[in-house]
């Protein structure tokens, strides 16, 4: 790829600039592998569903998408619900506090073919973003010590008070493209999750990067992927 032809790069975050999309797994097998043994629903979560059903999409979607794929309806709820209802909601937060104490606990650090590729892009004037479907995307950035890096950052909070829809949409993307002051066509989504090369897709951005972190290269490509790559290392410009 040749990065004169485009003037922004908008990133995710989990899996593509750091490696907290391992803890965000872990959290999610740990909450719906106790539920569904707790209440003998549906088969038992595996590997595969956090690809399948939750990957890249915002909290409350993911629980709602898990939970549909075993025939299972809660209640909706309420964002404020404590993390012991029995609701869409009450599952989320409930995910979001085993998420919270991995990452106090353990910490982060970026990939290093990540900032590899944020370095060269700054010095080259390309603007960059994070759109993130996680409400903690804040908090990551500021342990892998890259806040400073972002002037704008559209994550979970940001999209739900602008009642931006989530990805598979391409409403969060487009959203940060425009605060940079640049075009769509001219602005590159990196994503490794399905549902964001998805919303990369559809919204007909420039150029589509999908980073295998585990989906599948071919499953990027399908998705809309232009290029896939195993690291952004392979993508910094000469």
């Amino acid at each position: 790829m040749n990065w004169d032809d485009y003037d922004a790069a908008l990133f995710d975050l989990d899996g593509v600039l750091t490696p907290t999309a391992d803890v965000h797994m872990r959290a999610w097998q740990e909450l719906f592998s106790s539920y569904l043994a707790e209440h003998g629903l549906g088969e038992p979560y595996v590997e595969s569903d956090y690809f399948d059903y939750i990957d890249g999409k915002p909290r409350y979607d993911g629980v709602r998408s898990m939970l549909e794929s075993r025939g299972i309806t809660l209640p909706e709820g309420e964002p404020s619900d404590p993390a012991t209802s029995e609701t869409v909601c009450g599952l989320g937060n409930r995910k979001n506090d085993v998420f919270a104490a991995v990452l106090a606990a353990e910490g982060v650090d970026p990939y290093p073919g990540s900032v590899a590729l944020l370095d060269r892009l700054a010095t080259r004037g390309t603007k960059v973003a994070v759109v993130s479907s996680s409400r903690n995307a804040p908090a990551v950035l500021a342990a892998a010590g890259l806040a400073d890096r972002f002037s704008v950052v559209v994550d979970g909070t940001v999209a739900a008070g602008l009642r931006l829809p989530g990805k598979p949409a391409p409403d969060t993307f487009a959203y940060a493209a425009a605060r940079l002051g640049v075009s769509i066509e001219r602005s590159v989504v990196v994503e490794d999750a399905i549902s964001g090369v998805e919303a990369g897709e559809a919204g007909g951005f420039g150029l589509v990067i999908g980073v295998d972190r585990g989906v599948g290269a071919e499953r990027l490509r399908a998705a809309g992927a232009d290029v896939v790559v195993r690291d952004l290392a392979d993508v910094v410009p000469a």
